[in-house]
């Protein structure tokens, strides 16, 4: 296993159809994120040599996809969404797979009464796919624990938009490769172990108190009476609320289960790391490959005065390559507590 400051990267371009175009030789740099509940994006730079100068000049945005690869593991891969060519430099951007979703709508009329969330997004995601699929997998890696009631009209909304209302309200997912993983907000497997020694620029720790909540109302449509309340006042903080409303929601006990899941990202106090992200020492012995969104690492710290040891789930991940070696920024943050009975 690499450490995290060490890896060297290669590209290559792959048709729609499965084909490999062209190896984007000679990289002048790479970058590439991984994202939680949403899209992940990558970009790089090539100076290309003779052979490779003409098959790149055949790239073409979505037919075509950009597939990364660190240390001959690919870590990456989605369509080309933009592509420019310029003298001695070729430059692709890309997203990964769950770009498609944002412009794909629901295909048929459908509603849900009292099903898992996971099983409403694995629903959304292969509807979206139906017509005309670029080659996906969904993987469920546990049941949301959240029951819901939802309703999608054919042609109306866009399927990534009807994915990210689900992820606010109880369910995760994110993007590996092709694969679109689906999982409950409280997944709590453990990829590695981050001490102090791992964060060469220093942590802070900080206390949110602006995400508090010791008591959530979710309520459907305005005109439907709909609502869903967890939570009171609190022996310990008193009495603070937060009310949201979500369209989406058209039955009582899916509202009541959004607002359990909603107090539970919000009680007790989020304790996390400050800083959106974090860089990792280039020693750092963590595999990168396996720092996936929704996964999560035991920080522990002890340089504050205020000591941190903690699972804390990882929202995000960006690495970069160029002539200067390697980056590896990771972004953490509090794992949600169980929800309630």
């Amino acid at each position: 296993m690499s450490s995290a400051g060490c890896g060297v990267h290669s590209a290559y371009i792959v048709d729609r159809g499965g084909a490999v175009v062209t190896p984007a030789n000679t990289l002048v740099s790479v970058d590439w994120t991984r994202v939680l509940d949403d899209v992940s994006t990558a970009h790089v730079v090539i100076n290309p040599d003779g052979d490779c100068c003409a098959q790149l000049g055949k790239v073409r945005t979505w037919r075509h996809k950009l597939v990364l690869a660190r240390d001959d593991v690919t870590v990456w891969e989605g369509p080309i969404i933009q592509a420019e060519w310029s003298f001695g430099k070729v430059e692709l951007w890309a997203s990964d797979i769950l770009v498609w979703l944002d412009r794909r709508v629901p295909h048929q009329s459908i509603v849900f009464d009292g099903s898992d969330l996971t099983d409403i997004g694995a629903w959304l995601i292969e509807d979206a796919f139906a017509p005309d699929d670029p080659g996906h997998t969904v993987e469920i890696l546990g049941k949301s624990g959240v029951q819901g009631g939802r309703q999608y009209t054919e042609d109306i909304g866009q399927s990534g938009d009807h994915l990210r209302d689900l992820a606010d309200t109880g369910l995760d997912f994110t993007a590996i490769g092709s694969t679109i993983v689906l999982m409950p907000e409280d997944w709590s497997a453990s990829v590695g172990t981050l001490t102090d020694v791992d964060f060469p620029e220093g942590l802070v720790v900080a206390e949110d108190g602006t995400a508090l909540a010791t008591r959530c109302i979710v309520h459907g449509d305005e005109d439907s009476g709909i609502k869903g309340v967890s939570g009171g006042t609190d022996a310990y903080y008193g009495l603070l609320e937060q009310s949201v409303e979500e369209t989406s929601v058209t039955t009582s006990a899916s509202a009541m289960a959004a607002a359990r899941s909603k107090r539970a990202a919000a009680y007790p106090v989020p304790v996390f790391l400050s800083s959106d992200e974090v860089t990792l020492s280039p020693e750092a012995a963590v595999d990168v490959a396996k720092l996936v969104p929704g996964w999560c690492v035991d920080v522990a710290t002890q340089v504050t005065c205020r000591p941190l040891r903690q699972r804390l789930k990882i929202g995000g991940v960006k690495v970069s390559e160029d002539g200067d070696g390697e980056s590896v920024q990771v972004t953490l943050a509090p794992l949600s507590s169980e929800l309630e009975n």
